[in-house]
């Protein structure tokens, strides 16, 4: 089924460069960083002195308490923070 008889040719030399002068560079944001539960990824206002681990809430909190220095140090690992734990 054509409908147009016509095909439409596009230039790359013409075409192109104007959709390509946008940048996505951008200033830093002026919002303060977002902290993230290690445990359960939601969002984490609250972190243990004891092992530097953020957590959500007292559920969460009573989880940490109960893990090993090793598994502890795992999930510091695994946020990207030099593990010491206390």
């Amino acid at each position: 089924m054509d409908v147009d008889a016509e095909t439409t040719k596009i230039d790359p030399d013409h075409d192109i460069p104007h959709l390509l002068n946008s940048s996505i560079e951008a200033p830093p944001s002026l919002l303060p960083q977002r902290h993230y539960c290690d445990i359960t990824g939601l969002e984490a206002p609250y972190t243990d002195p004891a092992t530097a681990l953020r957590f959500h809430d007292k559920s969460v909190y009573e989880l940490i308490k109960a893990l090993s220095s090793s598994a502890a140090k795992d999930y510091l690992s695994a946020r990207g923070v030099n593990p010491i734990v206390k």
